[in-house]
Order: structure tokens, then sequence, then C-alpha cells
């Protein structure tokens, strides 16, 4: 998966992202974002934000920066209280240790490098930080041969589908697992907290 048909694939399905994941995914991304404290005046960042569907459960009080690759996704953003960034979430524009917290909403099947993306996102964190990831991954080990072979058909055009957290996490030994829980189709989507470590 390119930058190039990753930006095509998501300029094309802007126009009915909403209307596709709107209704599946409202309840993960409030019970995610529950985790982020409301008039706590943090800094905190959502990678990949597309049309921005998080923004009804982000707790007010609070400064929110949100970054895609995709032009059209975020013209389609109605949420003022957004910064919108077209960039990268492999190469984020911004300073080491900038945000309280990162929020990584079903961007890390989307990057074409996965690993690069999670390690930008902890790089912007401060030291205790929260990474909040809602997402699909395979748990390892299970073989999962369909989704193992759809994976490279259906990455040029959207997501994969054989990303693995565990896998990831080895990529960064300054992370601290604080919950992992099940969210959507028999626990294939997943609903992750970690926190950066102090030192």
């Amino acid at each position: 998966m390119s930058h190039t048909s990753l930006r095509r694939s998501y300029t094309w399905l802007a126009p009915i992202y909403n209307l596709l994941l709107r209704g599946v995914t409202h309840a993960c991304r409030r019970d995610s974002l529950a985790h982020i404290p409301a008039g706590a005046g943090w800094q905190v960042l959502l990678p990949g934000v597309g049309t921005g569907l998080d923004c009804p459960w982000l707790p007010a009080g609070n400064s929110y920066f949100g970054l895609d690759i995709t032009h059209a996704m975020l013209q389609r953003m109605t949420c003022p209280h957004i910064h919108r960034v077209e960039g990268d979430s492999q190469r984020l524009p911004f300073a080491d240790e900038s945000f309280d917290a990162v929020v990584l909403h079903l961007i890390l099947a989307v990057s074409p490098q996965p690993a690069s993306c999670l390690q930008e996102a902890l790089r912007v964190l401060k030291p205790g930080g929260m990474l909040l990831i809602f997402d699909k991954f395979l748990r390892p080990g299970r073989p999962a041969p369909l989704r193992r072979w759809l994976s490279p058909l259906t990455a040029p055009l959207a997501t994969r589908m054989d990303v693995e957290l565990e896998a990831l996490l080895q990529t960064c030994n300054n992370l601290v697992l604080q919950s992992d829980e099940a969210a959507l189709l028999g626990g294939w989507f997943r609903r992750i907290r970690l926190e950066k470590k102090l030192t």
C-alpha cells in the first residue's frame, strides 16, 4: 500500500465514509475516548482523524489536533473544536513530547507502515501520556487464513487485515498496557489503552 493509493482510495471513500462506519463504530469510539478527562487542558492528537467521527465523544476543555493524509476526508470534518492538519501519521509534523494523549482509531491497520505510525505516536507523547487504540488486530498465533489471504487485496484499497498489535508493541519498549478489551466481531476489533513510561 502506497501513500498515493491510500489517498486515492480514501478520496473515493470520503463521501460515504460516515455512512459506512458511523453507526457500527460509535460506541467503541465513545468508550475509548471516555478515558480522556474533561476540563484537563490536555493537548490531544488524533492521527488519521478522517471525517471526524470521534468528534462527538471528545471531552470538552482540551485542545484537539486532527491529522489526516487525505484532503477530501478533512474537508468533510465539521468539528469546529479540532485543529485540522493535513499530514502523514508516519512522519508527524510535531515536536517530541508535545501531547498528553494520542488517539489511534482505525489507523494502524490502514497505515502502510503501522510500526512507524505507532513509533511516531509514541515520540510525540509526553512521558506518562495516554495512547488510545481502537482497531482490528489478529491475535498472535491465530491462523486466520482467510484474513491473511485477503489482506494483500484489501490493503491497496482501504485497510490491512493481518496486523498483529503484539508484534507492533515489541518495537516499543516504553509503553505499559493498561487495558485491552474486545470491541467488535468477536474480539477482532479491540480497544486498547497504554501509557508511556515516565523514564
